[in-house]
């Protein structure tokens, strides 16, 4: 895939999607805006349900008017949120995280 020369890509965050909403639902929201790069619907690891969020990528001048357009709307009976992704923050271990030796009793 990729964007023409010049063209730099935008992935935006959507969020407060319905647990329904799957990740070519989102792309179909998002293609009257351009060419949809990628869209992705994140899930559980353990459960493959939803998480409820999602990121689309699409080309810079399209993803501002999404973002203008999509913030706020309805999709699937939701009000979403629709931002700029921001990189994800580093995160200190988890201190609730079992020891992995069980926790159980004899």
């Amino acid at each position: 895939m990729g964007s023409p020369a010049g063209r730099r890509n935008v992935k935006l965050y959507v969020g407060n999607l319905s647990f329904r909403t799957n990740s070519e639902d989102l792309a179909a929201a998002f293609r009257r805006f351009g060419e949809v790069q990628s869209a992705q619907v994140l899930t559980d690891r353990e459960t493959g349900r939803s998480r409820g969020f999602g990121f689309v990528e699409l080309a810079d001048e399209d993803a501002r008017r999404a973002i203008d357009e999509m913030d706020g709307a309805d999709l699937a009976g939701r009000r979403i949120v629709v931002n700029e992704s921001r990189p994800m923050q580093a995160r200190p271990p988890r201190q609730d995280r079992g020891s992995g030796e069980g926790n159980y009793r004899n």
